[in-house]
């Protein structure tokens, strides 16, 4: 499982246009894919319907201008799933950005959350 991130954390969601959107579920759907080889474990160990994962993909696929994710239907042989060049590009910009974000942000997130109260973290 992914390590949660220090806290104070930003979660970006780039938005491109009305359904076209890049964020924190996505990027973490990219990496799972490109570590399982299966878009359906990788939503699997996101907690996520097969359906979920797959529409995800789709609408990743349909708004770049090449596919982000390549995969082979299932089988006697099995089936899987890659990152493409640009699938990789993709991410690592996104993930890049991210961090950009946070270093930039830092000295604020950490003023604001010196303003917070003291709760303790619930489960």
């Amino acid at each position: 499982m992914t390590e949660a991130p220090p806290l104070p954390a930003l979660r970006i969601r780039i938005v491109f246009g009305e359904h076209e959107m890049m964020g924190p579920g996505k990027a973490e759907l990219l990496e799972r894919i490109d570590r399982c080889g299966s878009i359906a474990a990788a939503g699997r160990e996101m907690g996520m319907s097969y359906k979920r994962a797959w529409q995800l993909i789709g609408t990743l696929n349909a708004m770049f201008h090449e596919p982000l994710v390549e995969s082979t239907r299932g089988g006697p042989g099995g089936g899987g799933a890659v990152l493409t060049p640009a699938g990789r590009h993709v991410l690592e910009l996104y993930r890049g950005f991210e961090a950009e974000a946070a270093g930039a942000g830092a000295a604020q997130l950490q003023a604001l959350r010196a303003l917070l109260r003291d709760i303790p973290r619930r489960k």
